[in-house]
């Protein structure tokens, strides 16, 4: 009888591997999911805030705006950079660098 595939030494250990990989590929998925909620919230806060200086003329609405505009930026900013950072905690773990 011949021996069928994926049984002996390697059948636990590749497992594990794929399964290993696989996780990887998920925390990948979710944090560029994640990097696009904040990409997304902060378009939708740049948008306010120039909605918020381009229609409405009550001083503190404008003012409000203003205040929108880089908190926007620094919310996109501040997903790039963590998205970086978890890209690269991932790739470490993935490699047995942890």
């Amino acid at each position: 009888m011949g021996e069928t595939s994926g049984t002996g030494a390697d059948g636990p250990q590749e497992k594990r591997r794929i399964t290993d990989h696989l996780a990887a590929v998920r925390s990948i998925l979710a944090n560029e999911r994640t990097f696009l909620a904040y990409q997304r919230t902060a378009v939708t806060t740049f948008a306010a805030g120039a909605t918020f200086i381009r229609f409405f003329d009550h001083p503190a609405l404008v003012v409000l705006g203003w205040l929108l505009l880089p908190c926007s930026v620094l919310r996109a900013w501040l997903g790039a950079v963590r998205y970086r950072r978890m890209r690269q905690r991932i790739e470490r773990v993935e490699n047995g660098v942890v």
